[in-house]
């Protein structure tokens, strides 16, 4: 099992940055894919950005470019730093691991409005 909690959500203007952090209860050394995910009002939460062990990364299309996964192993952490924001990057972001079956935090809230 592994407890994942979230943080560093907040309200930014459009063009602004923001740096999620995810700290998971255990190590994630042996945690081969760990990610971002979205869901805004009335939408379908979808994928942000994953990260294998290895260090590999995909992205959404939406966010390639302005959004950087990272993990640190050490610290037991993964990261979502995020640039550029605009209005539709609105939404909880919510972390996920998966070891043998999916596990979720319970989400930061992101605001990008001026």
């Amino acid at each position: 099992q592994v407890q994942l909690v979230e943080s560093g959500g907040g309200l930014v203007q459009p063009g602004g940055s923001l740096r999620l952090s995810c700290v998971a209860s255990r190590s994630i050394r042996s945690i081969g894919t760990m990610g971002w995910y979205r869901q805004a009002p009335g939408k379908q939460r979808e994928l942000v950005a994953t990260i294998t062990s290895g260090g590999s990364t995909n992205y959404a299309d939406s966010v390639k470019g302005r959004f950087t996964i990272s993990r640190d192993n050490a610290e037991n952490t993964v990261y979502l730093q995020m640039n550029s924001l605009r209005p539709e990057d609105t939404a909880v972001y919510v972390c996920n691991a998966i070891v043998f079956r999916n596990y979720w935090g319970q989400g930061t809230q992101v605001t990008v409005s001026s």
